[in-house]
């Protein structure tokens, strides 16, 4: 059993920012989240995107700006729970408790919400289905583990266009594979790969893993051609991944679609537990990380005098205390 003040869950950017504020109040946090890594969506899906509007930046990469945000809370050494799930919500005394898919309880003062879309899940690469080997990742943490290896990217969105950019300079070979003609990637970050020595397969599928421990081939199938080995030491597969609320949804939360209903202080029907970030819903609701960050703050400020009522409900500016 664990007990801390604030309970994050969701380790995007309105996560990491709430952790930090929380912490600037004083408050012990444990941030949990069912990725393995911090960043939410951001980290999973754009890590090399350009960020253009979030203030104070004119551009930051999703990873830099995770990176920062991680560096921002960590005088305050929230609890990282990762690669773990917050099934069940009751209460002990009027307070929440958190039940973690392994088991673990958590018990809070307060919940804040920051789940993004809910929970993400890769989209499964079918020809993995057969494969009992490893070298199949569906982001990539450190790109710099990839140096020298043949690399095989299977997709054509977004984040399958910004893997092949960031990685065709540290791999030995990089091939993109998509089943379609057409992209849904930016036609700016297509512009730029396509200018790369990066093999691109469209109209094309993996059809089979080849190899032992891990993965040393794989065969692919161009629609109306026959099928081509290809020498292959990783495959990411950036085939998108599915939103889900999960276990959220099952809490008594008012929902409205898949998001969730909250009031000015960011507060849900639920006693002590509030939420922010592109998961909340509204009137005149705009889902943007520099939105998310204000959110954040109006929560933890909420909850901080959920917590103690004599608390203030504004703390004063971070350059007060300097």
């Amino acid at each position: 059993m664990r007990e801390v003040d604030v309970a994050v869950i969701g380790a995007g950017p309105a996560g990491l920012f709430a952790a930090y504020y929380a912490g600037f109040r004083g408050l012990s946090v444990a941030v949990i989240d069912a990725l393995p890594e911090p960043g939410g969506q951001v980290a999973a899906m754009y890590p090399e995107k350009l960020i253009l509007d979030v203030a104070g930046f004119p551009v930051v990469k999703g990873r830099d700006l995770v990176a920062n945000l991680v560096a921002q809370a960590a005088p305050f050494a929230p609890t990282y729970l990762l690669g773990t799930r917050a099934e069940k919500l009751s209460y002990a005394d009027g307070l929440p408790v958190l039940g973690l898919a392994g088991g673990e309880q958590v018990n809070c003062g307060a919940v804040i919400v920051t789940g993004g879309l809910g929970s993400f899940t890769p989209r499964p690469l079918p020809a993995a289905d057969s494969f009992v080997g490893t070298g199949i990742v569906y982001f990539v943490p450190q790109p710099t583990e990839l140096a020298g290896r043949d690399v095989l990217i299977v997709g054509g969105g977004d984040s399958a266009f910004d893997w092949a950019l960031t990685l065709q300079p540290l791999a030995r070979s990089v091939t993109l594979v998509h089943r379609r003609e057409r992209f849904r990637a930016h036609a700016s970050t297509v512009s730029r790969v396509l200018a790369l020595p990066v093999r691109v397969l469209v109209n094309a599928e993996v059809t089979r893993l080849y190899g032992e421990d891990r993965v040393a081939a794989a065969e692919v199938v161009v629609r109306g051609g026959a099928a081509e080995t290809l020498p292959v030491d990783t495959v990411v597969a950036a085939l998108g991944f599915t939103a889900d609320l999960g276990p959220l949804a099952e809490w008594g939360l008012r929902l409205d679609r898949r998001h969730i209903v909250v009031d000015s202080a960011m507060a849900t029907n639920l006693p002590r537990v509030f939420a922010a970030g592109d998961i909340t819903e509204y009137p005149g609701k705009v889902r943007l990380i520099a939105t998310g960050f204000g959110e954040a703050a109006t929560a933890v400020n909420n909850a901080a005098v959920a917590i103690d009522p004599t608390a203030h409900l504004f703390p004063g500016h971070s350059s007060d205390g300097s």
